[in-house]
């Protein structure tokens, strides 16, 4: 049974954006689309006196988001399996359980409600820190929203905790049928360990040699398995996040790895997924690798 597609939707303009987001992206990958949300009333069903007519605003409320989410989903492409759900809890609780039986969640760049001048809502980000499935938060301009740059841009971090976003990378690519950017940042270390300067062998070059080998190693397995996927490799020196961030404005998807400690329950966003989940210019994919 394929896991479904996750997205969360509460009305709002960043949801709606996500929900027709999901809905290509569910096509692409021939998933069902639950679409989740987070509500509170039935907690306080009690309260309206028993054989009453009148329901609950908040309840009638609730309704009409999925209603219109789901009429919004079909009318983009009725072959998608869409399914609605209303949660009785807080919205990063109801999407966080959701993932536990979903392929990944989506949600948009801002919910109903927050302030407009935020670069990214606290519900995508507690969302994006914890989730033990892939998390996409929709954001960016315009082309990278409609996928028309026909690129993938992978963030490879550390071998052992990319293997899960390496993986999600070339799926994405082969279901899409276009090029995968995986990019490797470097820095040459202004000092030594011992906090000495640098030696003068410490060179670049050696950096950049490093980083190139760190590719191979990485992406020769994934390649011979996905041998349709048209691959470039890129080193680039600079921290990793503003590398990224920069080349997001060319990308239809950006993709990082995040590393996720068992039994930990706060937020685990290193600094690049930090930055793209704040500052890409086109949807962010955080994948998370179990430690």
């Amino acid at each position: 049974m394929e896991l479904p597609l996750v997205v969360g939707v509460d009305g709002s303009g960043p949801s709606l954006t996500a929900v027709d987001w999901a809905v290509d992206e569910a096509a692409r990958h021939r998933l069902p689309l639950r679409l989740v949300h987070a509500s509170l009333w039935e907690r306080y069903e009690g309260a309206v006196p028993s054989g009453s007519l009148d329901r609950p605003s908040e309840q009638v409320m609730a309704e009409y988001v999925v209603g219109s989410a789901m009429e919004r989903a079909q009318r983009r492409n009725p072959d998608v399996k869409v399914s609605t759900d209303i949660v009785p809890d807080d919205a990063v609780s109801a999407l966080l359980g959701a993932g536990e039986t979903a392929s990944a969640v989506i949600a948009g760049s801002r919910g109903r409600g927050e302030l407009k001048g935020l670069l990214l809502g606290s519900v995508g980000l507690a969302v994006a820190g914890r989730a033990h499935c892939p998390v996409v938060v929709v954001r960016g301009d315009t082309a990278g929203l409609a996928g028309t740059h026909e690129r993938i841009l992978l963030g490879a971090g550390e071998s052992e905790a990319g293997t899960e976003a390496l993986r999600f990378a070339f799926r994405e690519a082969e279901a899409r049928g276009c090029v995968l950017d995986v990019v490797r940042a470097w820095r040459r270390p202004a000092h030594g360990t011992d906090g000495s300067p640098a030696p003068a062998e410490d060179t670049a070059p050696g950096h950049e040699e490093r980083a190139a080998a760190m590719l191979e190693e990485l992406l020769s397995e994934a390649m011979a398995a996905h041998p349709a996927v048209r691959v470039r490799r890129a080193t680039v020196e600079g921290p990793a996040h503003k590398v990224l961030v920069d080349r997001s404005a060319a990308a239809d998807l950006a993709i990082v790895g995040a590393r996720h400690r068992v039994g930990y329950f706060g937020l685990q966003l290193g600094r690049t997924a930090h930055a793209l989940l704040h500052h890409a210019q086109c949807p962010v994919a955080v994948v998370p690798h179990r430690m």
